[in-house]
């Protein structure tokens, strides 16, 4: 075997010598050295944050805390926080006042606004640490949380004289996608397109997010119109579907949620590399990009921390909101359907409605409409089937036989948003016909009565149906 060189025996000596400085410190080799990485305000970045997101600091600083969430994402959000000195006003009365019924409705409804509006700029100060596709799954999950809470809390109360939890449920669950892809979706257009002569965005977001909405539409619907058909026959009119019904529901809400775990899939893997170009691409065209990179932002254990102070706000909030609608549709006479469809999905979604309208105006229309159309599918494939697992699981009928005049409204909002979506392209036009569609709902809403208490109004239909079925017996 041929012995080792002197000459290289004596450069591997000098090289382990210089591995050690005058001290006798060994230090690393120079080829395992990574340079620290900076972001645009001279920040050095976390391991795992993303650039944009980096705030310089660690920890809680109390008085940036309160300056940085005070000032919000946008002017408007800013302007919310105005609104906080209700949410203590509204606990406080819950408990000092309890016979205040409607004053304790009109104070927590407010009081929700700020509350919901927190966890949407925590959820967006933490989606800016985060890669770009996960990191808008994560904030519109989070605008989500209120809905969740809300839909949990009503669902665990009974039933009672003129006031049915599930048909405010149901309503809710449609009147969250009518929410977002009408009042949202509209405001967004409008405001978007007051600067511009009209806005762009890829077809990777609005196809795929229309046709999710189109598929979620009608497997919600498809319940209520099988059930609808056979009621108004003269074999099956005086037939209960009620088993048939919950059957039906769960099976449908096991899909629905095998069709989120699988958009997930699309999203964050299969299609993912498209999805951050388009946001990327986005993100160059924010008309003020300069001002948010340069203001300050939360650390992670602020983002946490805000996220807290927000959940449980919303929670107690949720909780004696929910307590007084009973004494809103009873007492005063508000309609189940105005209440589920129209009064709760605002106020639930405020935050991600604040999120998307600004985003439009800053010509982020891609981001905007991941967040409204990322908001549809949560409630239709994660949050609907959540409600009628925990339903199933406490014993309750949560079924999704939705009344006829809900099922046609959603079908007919998803078709006017798919023609608008379908050029991608969008104008103030576009988004002043959208929320007049959904101001002309609200208005059918407000009137449309209450069914008899424990039924539902195809279930009026069936019998009606039997009634006319049984004369015509008579007669012949």
């Amino acid at each position: 075997m041929a012995e080792p060189s002197p000459e290289k025996d004596a450069n591997h000596t000098a090289e382990k010598a210089g591995e050690r400085d005058h001290g006798g410190t060994k230090r690393p080799h120079p080829k395992n050295r990574t340079l620290p990485l900076f972001n645009h305000n001279g920040h050095r970045v976390t391991t795992g944050i993303n650039p944009d997101g980096e705030s310089g600091r660690r920890g809680i600083h109390p008085i940036e805390f309160l300056q940085i969430c005070f000032r919000s994402s946008a002017p408007w959000s800013k302007y919310v926080n105005f609104l906080w000195p209700f949410v203590p006003a509204a606990i406080a009365i819950h408990f000092a006042a309890p016979s205040a019924h409607l004053w304790i409705f009109i104070l927590n409804f407010i009081a929700m606004v700020p509350a919901a509006n927190l966890i949407g700029f925590g959820g967006q100060e933490l989606a800016r640490k985060l890669p770009k596709v996960f990191g808008v799954l994560v904030e519109t999950t989070l605008g989500s949380v209120v809905e969740i809470v809300l839909f949990m809390v009503l669902i665990t109360r009974p039933a009672s004289d003129g006031f049915d939890p599930i048909q405010v449920i149901q309503a809710a669950i449609l009147g969250s996608i009518l929410a977002n892809l009408l009042l949202c979706m509209g405001m967004c257009f409008f405001v978007g397109g007051l600067k511009r002569e009209e806005q762009t965005f890829h077809k990777a977001i609005s196809e795929t997010g229309n046709g999710l909405i189109l598929v979620a539409g009608m497997a919600l619907v498809m319940p209520s119109a099988f059930i609808a058909s056979l009621r108004n026959t003269t074999e099956y009119g005086n037939h209960d579907f009620g088993p048939e019904s919950l059957r039906i529901s769960r099976a449908t809400a096991i899909i629905l949620l095998i069709s989120y775990v699988v958009y997930i899939w699309y999203q964050m893997r299969s299609h993912h590399g498209l999805y951050d170009d388009v946001l990327e691409a986005d993100e160059l065209r924010d008309a003020d990009r300069h001002h948010d990179l340069a203001k300050a932002k939360l650390t992670l254990t602020e983002c946490i921390i805000a996220l807290a102070i927000a959940l449980t706000c919303v929670s107690l909030i949720a909780v004696f909101l929910v307590d007084e609608i009973h004494y809103i549709v009873h007492e005063r006479h508000v309609k189940d359907a105005f209440v589920g469809l129209i009064l709760v999905p605002v106020v639930e979604k405020a935050a991600e409605h604040l999120t998307a309208i600004d985003e439009a105006y800053d010509n982020q229309m891609n981001f905007a409409l991941a967040h409204v159309l990322g908001a549809c599918v949560q409630t239709a494939l994660l949050n609907t089937p959540l409600v009628v697992f925990v339903g199933w699981g406490l014993g309750k009928d949560m079924s999704l036989d939705f009344e006829t005049f809900h099922a046609v409204v959603i079908i007919l909002a998803i078709l006017v948003v798919g023609n608008f979506l379908r050029d991608q392209k969008s104008d103030y036009l576009e988004g002043f016909l959208c929320v007049v569609v959904y101001v002309i709902i609200a208005i059918c809403s407000f009137y449309y009565p209450n069914p008899a208490e424990g039924e539902s109004e195809s279930t009026v239909v069936g019998e009606a149906a039997a009634a006319e079925a049984g004369h015509r017996l008579l007669r012949a």
